[in-house]
């Protein structure tokens, strides 16, 4: 089968009647920016099922403004950690007719509702109501970051739980030593994921009690970001969160300005975080843009390749971008890796085959293809674009990939298969000449 009409496959055998899961067996609830890029590769396609992704999405959005990181559309015993675990029912702001997580992840839906306005608006009706339908309610999810992830009024949201990032990084490894695991309840027995996918590619036990002890913390403050701010061992200015905000309230100002709405707010929204994040975030010596850590005050020195997302924000000058393209060529490439690593290849924690520690996600190089290209750097854009194709059209549609040079030692392919935003971000490659 032809690798496009592959892709469409998998999008549509993995849609669940107006939403889709990321993987079949690892996967099977929606979760948030999953369902921005998924929509965009449907969009290609079947426009129809792109918009009900996104309404379906916001099905679960809370009073307050968050939108949670997974809808529990319906149970499934065999997933750990379900719709029992965050309880959001016991939270006053949750939706009382859809279960959802806890925490959030990061904002997509500005910039997917405006890469699809260029294409869709004022020649698809069915497009403008959903713009005018889902402008308030991304408008409120970004306020939500604003008003309760901002504590100092920096333009810098922070994030509680790895889970609201990039999962596995090691980045998060110093402030989640922090927890302390006596104080954790075990709950290796109740992991599922280590049944559909090699243990050496995934999180460890300890890091997963890690993890649920987070959950266990939000729940005893009943999601309360005050509680939690004042008590959680783990707050990060996460680089890959904020660039994702920054190029989300960009989309909502052309939003704005297609429906002649009034975008004071995001625009001061946006010129905070980017003044906050060159003057915070960056390092000079370096070169290269680091999380922030709020408990400890400090940079986290660890060269991941969300520290190269302000490129797709437009954060950085045009020198800065030149020392981050340099930085990717450099660091992530190092010995004929295949672009782009998920932490430099040349950091002492670099894992090639372990989630987020070092393999290649398509959501990430799709996004550093668009912040190449912003900044005028068309042949590491051609390049990155190239290599994640033959990537994926090699080896399938899998969760993530080894970067390093292919040997008969190694395989490329690692997690799940038919991994949904792997085939809705190639489509929109093939179709992004």
């Amino acid at each position: 089968m032809h690798s496009q009409e592959q892709a469409k496959k998998i999008l549509l055998d993995n849609n669940r009647g107006g939403y889709t899961i990321p993987s079949p067996r690892l996967y099977p609830f929606q979760w948030s920016w999953d369902s921005g890029f998924i929509a965009l590769g449907l969009s290609h396609f079947d426009e129809e099922k792109a918009f009900s992704e996104i309404r379906n999405m916001f099905k679960g959005q809370w009073s307050n403004g968050m939108l949670p990181h997974m809808n529990f559309h319906h149970i499934d015993p065999a997933y750990f950690p379900g719709p029992e675990l965050w309880s959001s029912n016991e939270c006053k702001w949750a939706p009382k007719d859809l279960p959802t997580s806890g925490i959030t992840q990061p904002p997509v839906y500005g910039f997917v509702l405006a890469m699809m306005a260029d294409k869709f608006w004022g020649v698809n009706h069915s497009f403008d109501v959903l713009v005018n339908e889902m402008y308030p309610k991304i408008l409120e999810s970004h306020r939500y970051l604003y008003d309760f992830r901002d504590p100092y009024n920096e333009g810098i949201v922070y994030i509680h739980h790895n889970w609201e990032s990039a999962d596995n990084s090691p980045v998060w490894d110093d402030s989640l030593a922090r927890i302390n695991l006596t104080e954790a309840r075990d709950i290796s027995s109740l992991r599922r994921d280590l049944e559909v996918a090699d243990a050496s590619q995934r999180p460890t036990n300890d890091n997963y009690n890690r993890y649920i002890h987070l959950v266990d913390l939000f729940r005893k403050y009943q999601y309360d970001d005050k509680a939690i701010f004042e008590n959680c061992p783990f707050l990060i200015q996460d680089m890959l969160f904020n660039s994702m905000l920054v190029r989300s309230n960009e989309g909502l100002i052309q939003l704005a300005s297609l429906l002649g709405k009034d975008d004071r707010i995001i625009k001061e929204w946006n010129e905070r975080s980017v003044t906050s994040i060159n003057k915070k975030c960056w390092n000079d010596k370096d070169k290269f843009y680091y999380d922030f850590d709020l408990r400890s005050n400090e940079l986290i020195r660890i060269k991941v390749s969300g520290g190269l997302m302000p490129l797709f924000a437009g954060i950085c000058t045009t020198a800065q971008a030149k020392d981050l393209k340099d930085s990717m060529m450099k660091s992530f490439r190092a010995g004929g890796y295949t672009l782009c690593a998920s932490c430099a290849t040349d950091e002492p924690r670099f894992e090639p085959l372990k989630y987020w520690r070092g393999p290649i996600w398509i959501n990430m190089n799709w996004m550093l293809y668009h912040g190449l290209k912003r900044y005028g750097f068309t042949e590491e854009a051609t390049l990155v674009r190239k290599e994640t194709i033959d990537l994926i059209e090699k080896n399938g549609f899998y969760e993530y990939f080894d970067p390093r040079p292919t040997t008969s030692q190694n395989e490329k392919h690692l997690g799940g298969n038919s991994f949904s935003w792997t085939a809705a971000l190639y489509l929109d490659f093939v179709h992004n000449l």
